[in-house]
């Protein structure tokens, strides 16, 4: 303490120009020196936190006590790694500044408009030395990283497909944040298994899923990061399951099945499996069906496999699709996977939280031939990012897949086959307490509210597509049956590339105003916007506002 003193005496009775650096004193108030103006510079005078440097240069070989209000030993006042209070003070800042972020969101341009490499420019080449104030963080946050966001929250966010952050949601993310729990398996934190036990039972029950997915059984759920990550974890089981029973010689010769509108996340799985991706068999559509997967086509495709010594294994059918949300015909493609011992996995990453409406639970009509079933709760289910739940009706399969057991991690609990250790159940070893969030959002706005809320979106996108199809420049090029709609622009006649150009830059034309966001897709050919309604915030307004802005950029184009 002592030598800080005399360092800061020494600075400010010197007549020249000195550096402190790495002081931890920190600038509080402009002082003088016998009348004289002590110039201080450095970070600490224009954010009111510790300065990495302090520079004085004083005149006066005389001192004045007062000056050294100027000054706080920042040791007093420094952000501990946990402290209660500490935290009560600095979390209540931290929502302050979220709920004025979405008083405001409206504000900012939905899709950020900066450039690649802008935020190079406006921080530092290197982390500070010392700490800075939380304010000093959140000025950064509204004036540098803000506007290098794009505002998934935002009530204009129409594009790819919504991710739902609510109320319930954040909170229950914000306590697994506060307990910070690595659950792995059961011991670590015995609420944090059985929790995720219970309330993806209750999940399985409000979607009316067959008894063998639920935990009473041979299956049970698992709350995965992503449906990418669902789709790899049951095609790693498939693959040892076939594997077991033809011989592992026969690894080069598994094939996959699934329409080309099913997520590009079953060819990454294919890679990261070790499966011949040329074997991945993407089967065509079309209009005709609306853009499922034809059965007939899938039992020509398995026939011809097989004749040429191939050895079929696994089918991926999707309920939503992301391009157009079509569904397949799960009923019979089923029975196809049944007759040939193909698994039969369902991926309802978006339309799954929609059939706990019960005009749309026969969607999934058919999913009692499924060997797995996955839903993005953090899509359109009021659960924050990331929140991806699959249901397996064997969990058995991915276990012996998955598990392993070093000597560290054994205990009583799981030796004696008590309990669930859901490290068996995913790639990596750890993970969060997840299951919070969804309990809290199932429990803080129950089923009905949930119904209602996903209800709401689909209102607004038939709204939607009845003002686009009004307008005779427009046309619906895919029916609607959730609450994303396809349109089009119509070209002019004799258009050499069907208008895809057109749509190209009616889409750059509209995210340019940053008052609206939209996104794309191609379908047979042609070039379609997709229109998805799933923000919490999203009322008929804000539609209108962005028809409003469609109409006016496809009339300039057209001009």
């Amino acid at each position: 303490m002592l030598e800080s003193w005399e360092l800061l005496f020494k600075a400010l009775q010197t007549d020249f120009y000195t550096q402190l650096k790495g002081s931890r004193w920190r600038y509080k108030s402009v002082g003088s020196c016998d009348n004289r103006k002590t110039q201080i510079s450095g970070r600490s005078i224009h954010h009111n936190n510790i300065g990495d440097n302090f520079n004085f240069n004083c005149s006066s070989s005389s001192l004045h006590l007062s000056i050294l209000v100027m000054f706080e030993d920042m040791e007093e006042s420094a952000l501990k790694a946990m402290d209660a209070e500490q935290l009560r003070e600095q979390a209540h800042k931290m929502v302050d500044f979220i709920a004025d972020y979405y008083k405001t969101i409206q504000n900012f341009p939905v899709l950020s408009q900066v450039q690649p490499g802008y935020l190079g420019k406006l921080l530092p080449d290197s982390a500070p030395d010392y700490p800075e104030s939380l304010q000093n963080v959140l000025d950064d946050v509204q004036e540098k990283i803000l506007p290098g966001v794009t505002h998934w929250q935002s009530p204009n966010y129409f594009a790819y497909f919504p991710s739902n952050s609510s109320i319930a949601g954040f909170l229950g993310e914000m306590l697994s944040a506060g307990l910070n729990i690595v659950g792995f398996n059961w011991i670590t934190s015995p609420a944090a298994t059985e929790l995720e036990t219970i309330v993806l039972d209750w999940l399985a029950k409000a979607l009316q899923l067959p008894d063998d997915f639920c935990s009473s059984g041979k299956g049970g759920g698992v709350i995965q990061g992503t449906a990418s990550e669902a789709i790899l974890v049951v095609l790693l089981a498939a693959r040892d399951k076939i594997v077991k029973r033809v011989g592992r010689s026969a690894l080069p010769k598994l094939v996959m099945y699934a329409s080309d509108q099913t997520h590009s996340s079953l060819q990454k799985a294919c890679q990261i499996a070790g499966l011949n991706p040329e074997l991945c068999r993407l089967l065509k559509t079309d209009s005709s069906t609306n853009y499922a997967l034809s059965p007939d086509v899938l039992s020509e495709a398995i026939s011809i496999d097989i004749a040429g010594g191939l050895v079929p294994f696994f089918l991926c059918s999707t309920v939503g699709t992301t391009s157009s949300t079509a569904i397949d015909p799960l009923p019979v493609l089923g029975k196809i996977a049944k007759t040939n011992k193909l698994w039969f996995h369902v991926d309802a990453a978006y339309a799954g939280s929609a059939c706990v409406c019960p005009e749309y639970r026969h969607c999934i009509d058919g999913v009692e031939e499924a060997d797995s079933f996955n839903m993005n709760a953090h899509k359109w289910f009021l659960t924050n990012f990331d929140c991806s739940v699959l249901w397996v009706k064997d969990r058995s399969s991915l276990i012996q897949s998955l598990s392993t057991n070093p000597e560290y991690l054994k205990n009583k609990a799981s030796q004696g086959n008590m309990v669930i250790d859901y490290k068996d159940w995913q790639i990596p070893l750890g993970r969060r307490f997840r299951s919070l969030k969804l309990w809290m959002v199932l429990r803080l706005y129950g089923l009905e509210g949930l119904r209602s809320h996903i209800r709401n979106h689909i209102e607004l996108a038939a709204y939607f597509e009845g003002l686009v199809s009004q307008d005779t420049r427009f046309k619906v090029v895919a029916p609607r049956t959730f609450s994303l709609v396809c349109f089009r622009l119509l070209p002019p006649p004799n258009s050499e590339d069907h208008g895809n150009k057109l749509n190209s830059d009616l889409l750059d034309s509209v995210n340019s105003t940053g008052n609206a966001f939209i996104t794309h897709t191609v379908l047979s050919g042609e070039y379609i916007l997709r229109f998805a309604v799933g923000s919490p915030l999203t009322e008929r307004s804000h539609v209108n506002m962005a028809w409003q802005i469609l109409q006016d950029k496809a009339t300039a184009l057209l001009e």
